[in-house]
């Protein structure tokens, strides 16, 4: 770490580059600030950045955002572009083994105050309805083997023409919950085995449901569109594609260490393991990553008919009083084919956002037409003890970042040493103290994702706007979170 240290270059207050050297074919630039960059510096993070800038195809730059740490492969927090027509490559460890894990934020008609004395009983049915942890599955949903793949194809799709939702639900998630392009029969039996029983739940690790609040409103136009107002209640879900996706990233690992070898393609690391994106293994990948991430859709989009059934139950009226409207839903693992502009030029690239969020601007046709005089909502959820916030994406973020920003605060210790830290404390009753109600699975999974675990998604956040690549709208405060 010492020579990369030698090598950054600080651009300005919220941009660090990595000049190009070695095999690298382009720079790396990594966002962040004075404080956040030598946090960064402990892990091997910016390494990775400069194995990733070393991969075929890659055009401007390896770019990591402000909550980057070390992941397989590619950074958390990291984003590459190929360009597909230069032999630009695709790679499994470019998203991640949580394939569209992603986050969706829902407003509802309430004030806190109105929750106030419902929130025990709220969080409890939550936690009752919709399975969390390690291994968490469903007893009352069977489906055949051929929902299976329809679940596989369709996404939200599915699971709304099954009465999980309404049809403007999709208007308002990123792709409208579907990913075109996937093929079930590409999905190995052991994947679609594991995913049998854990569509409709949460799973465990930093997946959480949180029911909150608006506590501060930063640009009160946007806001309004968004339909968010200070004091109202929000819920945010994080979760995705469970053990269904693990399965197909680790399947796809094998073929990619050969596909490399096979196409003469030079790894720095054997987890970027890669094929360029016309070939057949490249376009396997694809067609089966896009099931995974079809499947974390209808994931996401089950989660909030139980968490829409939970509020109706512990307040004692019908959704009809209490609307529970989808914000938006936004992918965090995922590889995309997209169009932008390199050097003067319209590039058909394959974008790779590993733990990093989509942020297209104003008039994007891809934004749903609710949004396109505001820009794509960005999501940018913090920890269990501080909060959260809602952005947009801006013109600055499709010009230097294809569209993308952060995805979270992003993890400053391991869960072992989250585990260490929280030793001999009650953090259920230290988060109560503060107002915020607790429900997990196990003890465990509380202690590795103590408030401290994180960044301050604050710092996090005021970077991403001063560069420029989203924009401030609000932020959320917990009341109650069901943790994975």
């Amino acid at each position: 770490m010492e020579n990369i240290s030698c090598k950054i270059q600080k651009i300005d207050a919220c941009r660090w580059r990595i000049p190009r050297e070695g095999k690298m074919r382009v720079d790396g630039v990594v966002y962040a600030d004075e404080h956040m960059m030598k946090e960064i510096q402990k892990d091997e993070s910016l390494q990775q950045v400069i194995n990733v800038a070393c991969l075929p195809g890659i055009v401007r730059y390896s770019l990591g955002m402000p909550d980057i740490h070390w992941g397989y492969g590619f950074p958390i927090g990291g984003v590459a572009a190929f360009d597909i027509d230069e032999g630009g490559v695709v790679s499994p460890g470019g998203v991640g083994y949580d394939i569209n894990c992603g986050v969706r934020l829902l407003r509802t008609g309430l004030f806190r105050t109105e929750i106030a004395d419902k929130l025990e009983s709220l969080v409890d049915c939550l936690f009752a309805n919709i399975p969390s942890g390690v291994g968490s599955h469903r007893k009352d949903l069977k489906l055949s083997q051929q929902e299976r793949k329809d679940v596989l194809r369709n996404g939200a799709r599915w699971a709304i023409s099954q009465g999980y939702g309404t049809k403007e639900d999709l208007q308002h998630i990123e792709e409208n919950g579907c990913i075109p392009g996937a093929e079930p029969e590409l999905v190995s039996d052991r994947a679609l085995e594991r995913g049998r029983v854990q569509l409709g739940t949460l799973g465990s690790g930093n997946h959480f449901i949180e029911v909150g609040y608006v506590s501060e409103v930063h640009n009160s136009d946007i806001a309004r569109i968004l339909g968010l107002e200070k004091d109202k209640v929000t819920v945010v879900i994080h979760t995705g594609s469970r053990g269904l996706g693990y399965q197909v990233c680790d399947d796809f690992i094998s073929v990619m260490i050969n596909a490399a070898r096979k196409y003469n393609i030079e790894l720095p690391d054997r987890q970027l393991c890669c094929a360029p994106v016309r070939s057949a293994e490249g376009q396997e990948y694809l067609a089966a990553m896009a099931c995974a991430a079809n499947y974390a859709f209808a994931n996401r989009q089950m989660i909030t008919h139980w968490v829409r059934e939970s509020f109706a139950a512990t307040l004692g009226a019908g959704t009809g009083k209490f609307p529970i409207s989808l914000i938006y839903d936004v992918c965090h693992n995922i590889a995309k084919i997209e169009e932008h502009m390199v050097d003067g030029q319209k590039k058909r690239l394959c974008v790779h956002r590993k733990g990093a969020t989509r942020a297209f601007p104003s008039n994007h046709p891809n934004i749903p037409d609710r949004y396109k005089s505001i820009g794509q909502p960005v999501l940018i959820p913090g920890d269990m003890g501080r909060c959260s916030y809602v952005l947009v994406g801006t013109e600055r973020a499709f010009s230097d970042t294809f569209g993308s920003t952060c995805h979270g605060a992003g993890r400053v210790l391991s869960r072992g040493q989250a585990t260490k830290v929280a030793k001999g404390r009650n953090i259920v009753q230290e988060l109560k103290e503060m107002g915020i109600l607790i429900r997990a699975d196990s003890r465990a999974t509380i202690t590795e994702e103590i408030p401290e675990a994180y960044k301050d998604v604050t710092e996090v956040v005021d970077v991403v706007e001063n560069a420029g690549i989203s924009k401030k709208v609000a932020q959320l405060k917990p009341l109650c979170v069901v943790k994975g």
